[in-house]
């Protein structure tokens, strides 16, 4: 099996993770799935902000881990979760990276939600 390559943000390819400010809630099928004031940013380049919730502020027990991976350069190894009360637009909503590499550290124990894989991802002051 071929090497899988390992880079490190840098200024062609900057990433930073920082605190959220205030209150994110996500919700699917009318059920509130995470609820945190503890969520970070992650910034990876030019894509959109990603924010990544800590576990101990979702409900895993609405969660469903499948057996999806994928791969980043810069972050690692992903797995991935469904939202079974959310049907077929929640499969793989959400992913982790639970041992991210050093640059993003901040982010084990987080987990991410794609927005159009959920209702709502809403963050407030």
């Amino acid at each position: 099996m071929a090497e899988r390559p390992v880079l490190y943000p840098g200024p062609d390819h900057p990433i930073t993770v920082t605190p959220t400010p205030g209150h994110v809630v996500v919700t699917v099928a009318g059920k509130v799935v995470a609820d945190t004031r503890a969520a970070l940013t992650l910034q990876e380049s030019t894509y959109p902000a990603v924010q990544y919730i800590p576990l101990a502020d979702v409900d895993t027990s609405l969660l469903e881990p499948t057996a999806t991976t994928s791969y980043c350069p810069y972050k690692g190894d992903a797995s991935y979760y469904s939202i079974p009360s959310g049907g077929a637009k929640s499969v793989d909503a959400i992913w982790e990276y639970k041992e991210p590499r050093e640059a993003v550290a901040g982010i084990k124990e987080h987990i991410a939600f794609y927005p159009n894989r959920v209702d709502s991802i809403e963050i407030s002051e």
